[in-house]
């Protein structure tokens, strides 16, 4: 059996009928779009879509910053900005 990760439900057909009153009833939680009884989408408010696209950066961020922190003494460029003026 699939997991849901939300508490709210709704079929696409209900979503198709009518989008904004199944948005308004999961009163601004996540919904789990459902096809033949299984999971095919999730609908997200757009908080929450913009704070994982955050979490996302940072993580992203993060993994380029540990690559970077063990860069050997010998990859490194000597670089002078005052020879450039």
């Amino acid at each position: 059996m699939t997991r849901i990760l939300a508490n709210y439900t709704t079929t696409i057909s209900e979503l198709k009928k009518s989008p904004s009153s199944v948005i308004e009833n999961a009163n601004g939680e996540s919904i789990a779009i459902l096809n033949h009884n299984k999971v095919s989408a999730y609908l997200v408010p757009s908080e929450v879509y913009e704070n994982m696209m955050d979490m996302l950066d940072e993580y992203y961020l993060m993994q380029k910053v540990r690559e970077r922190l063990e860069y050997k003494e010998s990859d490194l460029i000597e670089v002078s900005l005052l020879d450039k003026l």
